[in-house]
C-alpha cells in the first residue's frame, strides 16, 4: 500500500478516536420507528423531527436517540418545554 494512503488512514483513525474535533452542522437521518419512518433533521443548531409528539415538546425519541449516537458532535437539546415543567 502506498505510504501516503497509510499516513491518511492513520490520521483518519485518530480523528475518529478524537471525537471533540468533529461538529456536526447540518444533518438529515431517516429513523425507522416502530410505526412509521420519520426525518430527523439539525439545521442551525435547531432539531426537527416529522412525528406528532416533537411538534408538542420540541424534543422525541428519535431527535434525542441520535443526539445520544453523535454525543459531544452536536449541540444538546434543550428540555426546558412548558410541557415539561409540570410533569
Amino acid at each position: 500500500m502506498h505510504s501516503s494512503l497509510i499516513s491518511k488512514i492513520e490520521k483518519a483513525r485518530r480523528y475518529a478516536s478524537e471525537r471533540h474535533r468533529l461538529h456536526v452542522d447540518h444533518l438529515q437521518v431517516t429513523v425507522h420507528g416502530e410505526n412509521n419512518d420519520h426525518q430527523v433533521t439539525l439545521e442551525d443548531g435547531a432539531w426537527h423531527c416529522t412525528c406528532d409528539f416533537f411538534e408538542g415538546w420540541k424534543v422525541c425519541s428519535h431527535t434525542m436517540a441520535i443526539e445520544r449516537i453523535l454525543e459531544g458532535m452536536v449541540p444538546a437539546q434543550p428540555l426546558d418545554s412548558p410541557r415539561l415543567a409540570t410533569v
